[in-house]
């Protein structure tokens, strides 16, 4: 469940704030008071108590100011949130473009598999935020860069490697989620995992030997136990055959349609599913060309309505929404 919505407040104002653009203020404030102060005083209330604890006269008494002054800088919590959000997503300077290898993209996508769950485990406020309208800032557009640098030697089309990075960001969200409820559920209950299913065994017990859940009964005793499985790692790497079979897959439509056109012809199909007609890899989109990497209704294939999977990308890449 969420509790804020990122891109609620002054739209214009927080891009002059996030892109420099906008005027320091010239009187008043505190000598030694900046932004980049007060952003980080912020992200740090919320790391320790949660975003319900961050407030202008919190983060005032944070700084040792009066609340008015913070105003000076930024006009309110809403595009404070924003200003938060782009500070954490930074992945720092991208590096210069390297060549890789045909399959460098699997462990390029790992990294930023990786890269999504730190991200929420430091900070387990971003869970918290609807962020359906991320407010690009300076550091989300290099997390999105660093995600596209790696998805380059897949040779997808750009609303694919737009999709894998939604895909995977939604599937690191789900964990970190689950992990995140997990520590919740511990503080809110005082009950520990063992404990808690412990209450319930007599009950379990009972209904596994009526008969009535016969599929559940035959269940191995370890199936629900803490056996060593890295549910990360397990989803990741089955995500990841998933991918290489499209991969493969368009590079084999690319072989065919070079040897077709013979050497200097020119390819009938466009492979970046442009205006040199219907992409005969589009799959799952069937018939009517609908990309499979579209949503599910095939009504947009950067994943989202109104464009909205370039601002997923850009909270670290993303997230696609972890409210979801």
């Amino acid at each position: 469940m969420t509790t804020e919505t990122s891109g609620t407040g002054d739209l214009s104002r927080t891009l002059e704030l996030l892109w420099g653009t906008a005027e320091r203020p010239t009187r008043g404030p505190k000598p030694g008071l900046s932004l980049d102060r007060i952003v980080a005083a912020a992200v740090a209330v919320a790391d320790t108590e949660g975003l319900d604890a961050v407030s202008m006269r919190r983060i005032a008494t944070e700084l040792g100011t009066g609340t008015m002054t913070l105003y000076r800088y930024v006009p309110g919590k809403a595009e404070l949130l924003d200003l938060m959000l782009d500070r954490v997503t930074d992945p720092g300077p991208v590096p210069p473009e390297r060549p890789g290898g045909p399959d460098d993209w699997r462990q390029a996508v790992r990294v930023l598999a990786r890269g999504f769950l730190d991200l929420y485990q430091a900070h387990p406020w971003m869970l918290k935020v609807n962020n359906a309208r991320t407010v690009l800032g300076p550091s989300g557009l290099r997390s999105l860069e660093l995600a596209l640098a790696g998805l380059r030697s897949t040779g997808l089309r750009d609303p694919e490697q737009i999709s894998v990075i939604v895909m995977v960001q939604s599937f690191v969200t789900g964990i970190a989620r689950s992990q995140a409820e997990s520590a919740e559920a511990l503080e809110a209950t005082g009950q520990t995992e063992e404990e808690f299913w412990a209450q319930q065994s007599p009950y379990l017990e009972r209904a596994m030997r009526s008969g009535v859940y016969p599929l559940t009964a035959s269940l191995s005793e370890d199936a629900f136990s803490d056996t060593g499985l890295d549910y990360f790692t397990f989803g990741l790497e089955r995500l990841l055959d998933g991918l290489e079979a499209l991969v493969e897959r368009r590079r084999a439509e690319r072989a065919a349609s070079g040897a077709a056109d013979g050497p200097g012809g020119t390819a009938a199909s466009n492979d970046a599913g442009g205006s040199g007609g219907t992409d005969t890899s589009d799959g799952a989109g069937g018939s009517d060309g609908t990309d499979a990497s579209s949503g599910a209704d095939g009504s947009d294939r950067a994943g989202g309505a109104g464009g909205r999977t370039i601002t997923e990308k850009a909270a670290g890449c993303g997230p696609a929404d972890p409210a979801a």
